[in-house]
């Protein structure tokens, strides 16, 4: 039996007290999991968002975003496997995006992810993503490449002609 939607979803900015279930939840959702000490560097940037995804008081999903320049780099999400497609990471994402908007329209988003996650590459696609190339033997669990997606001004706009193109392969 799959586990209802979470009822009492918070969505609030990841404090390090909550690193031991930030941990907990990397550890089951990743085969290759950040350490605790990559997470304290991530709360320590003054320009970085994290977030936590919390139902009835206990952290079910994270997302750790850094900014460099003009370009923001998401660089972790992740939500308890069992309570996926639930709505959580779209609830972590549309949080970020409302938290980093400058109104402008034109700040750019990057990331990189694993072509066998459908499931993510779907998610970031409805977010306005696209793919922009890959980054070879990127994982170093399989050697698998990440596929290595942005979203611009121009990938709203349902053009690819201005999306970065930084690895080889590029869709």
């Amino acid at each position: 039996m799959t586990p209802a939607r979470p009822t009492t979803l918070e969505i609030r900015r990841l404090s390090y007290s909550d690193l031991p279930q930030v941990i907990a939840v990397e550890r089951r959702a990743f085969p290759t999991p950040w350490s605790l000490a990559m997470f304290v560097l991530e709360l320590s940037k003054p320009s970085g968002v994290c977030l936590a995804a919390l139902c009835d008081g206990t952290v079910v999903g994270h997302l750790i975003c850094s900014r460099y320049d003009a370009v923001w780099h998401l660089m972790n999400i992740a939500v308890d496997p069992g309570l996926r497609r639930k709505g959580i990471a779209t609830a972590l994402l549309g949080a970020l995006l409302e938290r980093i908007d400058d109104g402008s329209g034109g700040m750019q988003l990057t990331l990189e992810v694993r072509p066998t996650n459908g499931p993510a590459i779907a998610l970031y696609e409805r977010f306005g993503f696209r793919s922009a190339g890959t980054r070879p033997r990127y994982y170093q669990d399989n050697g698998e490449d990440a596929l290595i997606m942005w979203r611009t001004r121009a990938t709203l706009a349902g053009r690819l002609d201005d999306v970065p193109n930084v690895g080889s392969g590029a869709a």
